[in-house]
């Protein structure tokens, strides 16, 4: 699959009739059954492996018994039979109130991810409503973007700290540096507020498994005509595969996304897979730990509805993944950015 250079991909013509959510559900449907297919078809190897491996040393075994102790193989057995598993480990035997309270706390964690998900159903996303300076970045209109971040408790007539963003950036192809971050990953990989999917591409490249996730109907139609896999929707949404991701990105500061990250980080976590690698693309300051209310702006004065963002450095990445069980693997810093891999502690 080649990906589409980013003039390609902003004809309009091209994607302006998609139906994003439903095409995009459908080819996320299409990913997940193959991703079955290769699972069950792995885990069938690896099952006639394990059999044929334990029949040989079975056999060699039985061989070795009868060999040294001939007479051991008649010997007639006097007594009740037990079931020595359940006689010698008890405690692997559960109760039925051990059944109850571990499904009790699996309701309970069900209740909470569907009351995160409402709370992040925000009617504004980056970049989102007022004149869409984020869409029309997207399709080439303007690749240079602008971010007014508005401090909550800031005194009124502060300014704004802006950021200035190179959008075409995320419609091109990976770069070198966005390439690294996928050097010795396993697939599958979910790359979490994908854009355009530049990212997706990268890993596919890399002979990986790789689904993307994003709110923008613009950057998910532009994926889709690419041939990529994609969902339109938050990440704290249902997503497939949960508790099965190798590996989750969240680069060009998404961390920010919906404004929490603690939460956000605590979705992740429930992302991965046990041995899973979370790749976090940090703020160039270790200590920079900011919440705020934020608009996007292009040169021509186009500006987006208020959203909630969030931009953490390495340090206080470190202390907050800390809450929900994730400690830093790598961390390291190149061509200006930062980046950290969290994985389960």
């Amino acid at each position: 699959m080649t990906l589409a250079s980013p003039r390609q991909r902003d004809q309009p013509a091209e994607w302006s009739g998609t139906d994003a959510p439903g095409e995009a559900d459908r080819v996320a449907a299409d990913f997940v059954s193959r991703l079955a297919d290769r699972t069950t078809a792995a885990n069938a190897t690896a099952a006639n492996t394990t059999v044929t491996n334990a029949t040989a040393a079975n056999a060699a075994a039985a061989h070795t018994t009868v060999t040294r102790n001939p007479t051991a193989a008649r010997t007639t057995h006097v007594g009740p039979i037990t079931d020595r598993s359940t006689a010698e480990h008890p405690s692997s035997v559960r109760s039925a109130a051990d059944h109850t309270q571990a499904d009790r706390m699996q309701a309970q964690r069900v209740q909470a991810d569907h009351a995160t998900a409402e709370r992040f159903r925000c009617p504004t996303t980056f970049g989102a409503g007022g004149s869409e300076p984020y869409a029309q970045a997207l399709q080439g209109a303007d690749n240079v973007l602008y971010l007014h971040g508005h401090h909550p408790d800031a005194d009124p007539g502060t300014p704004a700290q802006v950021s200035t963003m190179q959008a075409g950036r995320w419609s091109a192809d990976a770069d070198a540096i966005d390439r690294s971050l996928l050097a010795g990953v396993g697939g599958p990989v979910l790359d979490i507020g994908c854009g355009p999917g530049r990212m997706i591409q990268a890993a596919i490249d890399e002979g990986l498994d790789a689904l993307g996730v994003d709110v923008s109907p613009t950057a998910v139609r532009i994926a889709l005509a690419a041939g990529l896999a994609v969902l339109e929707g938050s990440v704290f949404d249902t997503i497939p595969q949960e508790g099965s991701w190798a590996t989750l990105l969240l680069v060009d500061g998404n961390i920010g996304i919906g404004g929490d990250p603690d939460a956000l980080l605590d979705r992740c976590a429930a992302l991965l897979s046990a041995d899973g690698i979370l790749v976090v693309e940090a703020h160039r300051d270790p200590e920079h730990d900011l919440v705020y209310v934020g608009t996007l702006h292009d040169s021509a004065g186009n500006a987006s509805d208020a959203f909630p963002w969030a931009e953490i450095g390495v340090s206080a990445l470190r202390r907050r993944a800390a809450k929900v069980g994730l400690v830093p693997v790598a961390e390291w810093t190149t061509g200006g950015r930062s980046f950290v891999r969290l994985a389960r502690a």
